[in-house]
């Protein structure tokens, strides 16, 4: 496992809500979730059923938001995440991992970890670089999110893939 770092945090967010977009749905049985939450350096045994598998959908559905949403809405929809799943931080050490830092209940399932850990990341990051730097893809055949650490460096795309694309379509367009 991976230490629970801001930017662990943040990026498991971004990469949990980009599961679901354009391209095909990626959590589409409990084995998915695993090998996503494993990727994310959580480490085994990790164990879900169908019914985890909804969950932790339904969290993905309601943390999308804050990526489209005004500072205001953005802040109110993380502040009701942490309020329904975040408990006061607390240091544990278990399956052969170092101390890390844990913001879900003890006994709480994959989706309340989930998010758990995404609203704290956000809502982190939020504070040390505001709303704006937190967006979606700006391309129109796109729906992935991002989150831009970089000051005085705007971003409107995900990757440098959706900015090329959409400069050459609005070039192609104007040519016509």
């Amino acid at each position: 496992m991976e230490i629970q770092t801001p930017d662990r945090l943040v990026r498991l967010a971004v990469d949990l809500v980009n599961t679901r977009t354009r391209d095909p749905e990626q959590l589409t049985t409990p084995d998915a979730v695993r090998e996503f939450l494993l990727a994310h350096s959580e480490s085994d045994p990790i164990e879900l059923d169908e019914g985890d598998l909804a969950e932790v959908r339904a969290v993905r559905e309601r943390i999308r938001p804050v990526f489209h949403a005004d500072p205001a809405d953005a802040a109110r929809t993380l502040n009701e995440l942490l309020t329904e799943y975040a408990v006061r931080p607390y240091l544990s050490e278990h399956d052969g991992v170092p101390w890390h830092l844990h913001v879900a209940k003890p006994d709480a399932t994959w989706a309340e970890w989930l998010a758990a850990t995404s609203a704290l990341g956000l809502a982190s990051f939020a504070a040390g670089h505001g709303f704006d730097a937190i967006g979606s893809c700006a391309a129109a055949d796109c729906e992935r999110v991002f989150v831009n650490p970089a000051e005085r460096r705007p971003r409107k795309y995900c990757t440098p893939t959706c900015a090329s694309r959409t400069r050459v379509a609005t070039y192609r367009a104007r040519r016509r």
